[in-house]
């Protein structure tokens, strides 16, 4: 009798093209996650269906330019708002600007392709694959974060803080939460689709149990308070000015703002009241003496702390140097003012990348060379409570809010960022900044003010919740008490450090597993 050999079925993979588009509409899909539609679920079945395309893909190749279609697709449509602020308020040619949104997005989609090639080189198929998709997405988003100063906008983790993952917030930060969503959304693929063939079907219950496991372990971690009221509530007014971008720093323009802040500022009192960045858009020895005066007075005669945002700059006999984008506290009835200097600085907006003077020429935008600033060892005293500031594109690094509360001889027990947004007009850069400060709170267990000058401002709990806000592209007031918080969350103390030991662990494990396969 004819030997008879049972081969089993090969796996079926798609034309490459079909599963890059797959994967385009994958990253079309998360960025509809984020804010301000604030879909959270959604994330997590973008990242499956882009963790299924990489089981099927065929070699680490395949994978990365998987990773890399998801990635262009997400940042082009989540940060398209680039354009306005080199085209509209910039100068720069359309084609130009659009062309720099879509180069620098491919840019970005670089490290979720690396995330990808990563996962398809450690992990064999199964579930060590998903341990190390989950810790090559949090390197990814780190090194995306902290390369070339870093820009970790839409890192996957803000989708969730209004979901079951945002309790791991004050444990891992953005980057942690950004791999459990991963390795969720890597067990959803396992367990639900049919196109993860590797997965034994004994397995998949096993799957959706320990991802019903991990959301519930967040949720529980949402209930832990990891710090603790301070003191009593003070009183915030929060100015938005909505003066228009393409006005700002015209002569008209500049004695409108100030004029207009002034008036903000003296029209009622309040424990602590805040400017948005630049809203004095001069040197501060350029505010004349009669604004300065009555902001003065006020703040002796009723008690009110206030920050203005102005530029700081050394005069020297040649002319004001060393310009810096700052914040300036006036204390009642101290004659000292205390001072706060944006230290992490915006490529192309406020200082100019080696070899790319071209590229800034080619825009027309002013204050465009800013010198950086130092970390600023104690917050600005409002009461028996401090404020720990920073400006505007700051926030997007919480391990270095981490350290600045951690090396703080007394943390501050409220943050305060100050923002101009105008740049980007009415479009959805202004809830994802929200959306980013959120999370900053999520991470500290501190309150967070935000004075910004077309939105959105807002007042934001120890919790991560918005408790008011003013609508944007109005000018307004926001006025009302916040909570101080007191206390050192995990992700304070240790930063970024538990989240990348975990991500190196899990790929080591994968490797290890790998290699134990072969």
């Amino acid at each position: 009798m004819q030997e008879m050999t049972v081969h089993a079925p090969e796996r079926r993979t798609w034309p490459a093209w079909r599963a890059r588009a797959l994967a385009g509409l994958a990253g079309i899909a998360q960025m509809l996650a984020f804010a301000p539609r604030d879909v959270w679920w959604l994330q997590l079945l973008a990242m499956a269906g882009l963790f299924a395309l990489v089981e099927r893909s065929a070699s680490r190749r395949d994978a990365a330019w998987l990773g890399g279609c998801f990635g262009t697709a997400s940042f082009v449509c989540g940060i398209w708002w680039l354009y306005i602020s080199m085209h509209t308020y910039g100068g720069m040619p359309g084609i130009m600007a659009g062309a720099a949104v879509v180069l620098f997005s491919i840019y970005l989609a670089l490290y979720p392709a690396l995330a990808t090639w990563v996962t398809r080189w450690v992990g064999p198929a199964g579930p060590w694959r998903a341990l190390a998709f989950a810790g090559a997405w949090i390197l990814a988003e780190w090194l995306r974060g902290t390369i070339f100063t870093g820009f970790p906008w839409l890192s996957p983790g803000y989708a969730h803080v209004d979901g079951p993952l945002a309790g791991f917030a004050p444990l891992v930060g953005v980057y942690g939460m950004g791999g459990l969503a991963a390795l969720a959304a890597a067990g959803i693929a396992q367990a639900v689709l049919p196109a993860v063939a590797s997965v034994r079907p004994g397995r998949r219950l096993a799957m959706v149990v320990g991802v019903l496991a991990l959301l519930g372990a967040g949720a529980g971690l949402s209930r832990h308070a990891w710090t603790a009221p301070s003191g009593k509530p003070i009183t915030v007014r929060l100015l938005q000015g909505n003066v228009a971008q393409d006005m700002k720093f015209e002569r008209a323009g500049i004695d409108h703002a100030m004029t207009l802040y002034r008036d903000m500022i003296v029209a009622a009192p309040a424990d602590f009241i805040m400017t948005p960045e630049t809203a004095f858009p001069v040197l501060l020895q350029g505010i004349p003496p009669d604004i300065a005066a009555s902001i003065r007075e006020f703040a002796d005669r009723t008690g009110s702390h206030v920050a203005l945002g102005a530029v700081g700059a050394t005069l020297t006999e040649r002319g004001p140097t060393d310009l810096t984008n700052s914040l300036f506290g006036v204390t009642p009835r101290d004659r000292t003012l205390y001072r706060y200097d944006k230290h992490h600085l915006v490529p192309f907006g406020e200082f100019v990348p080696w070899g790319f003077r071209w590229f800034v020429d080619m825009m027309h935008i002013p204050l465009g060379d800013f010198l950086r600033g130092t970390a600023t060892p104690a917050g600005f005293v409002v009461r028996d409570q401090r404020v720990a500031f920073d400006i505007c594109y700051e926030d997007l690094f919480g391990e270095e809010i981490a350290q600045t509360l951690r090396n703080m001889p007394e943390p501050a027990t409220v943050l305060a960022n100050s923002t101009n947004l105008a740049w980007f007009g009415d479009t959805i850069a202004l809830d994802q900044h929200l959306q980013i400060a959120r999370m900053r709170s999520l991470e500290t267990g501190r309150p967070m003010l935000r004075a910004t000058n077309t939105g959105t401002t807002a007042i934001i709990d120890a919790q991560g919740r918005v408790q008011a806000r003013l609508p944007a592209m109005t000018t307004g007031v926001l006025t009302g008490t916040v909570q101080p918080y007191a206390g050192l969350t995990p992700y304070i103390r240790f930063g970024n450090a538990p989240a990348l030991l975990l991500a190196l662990a899990a790929l080591g494990l994968g490797l290890f597993m790998t290699r134990r396969a072969r």
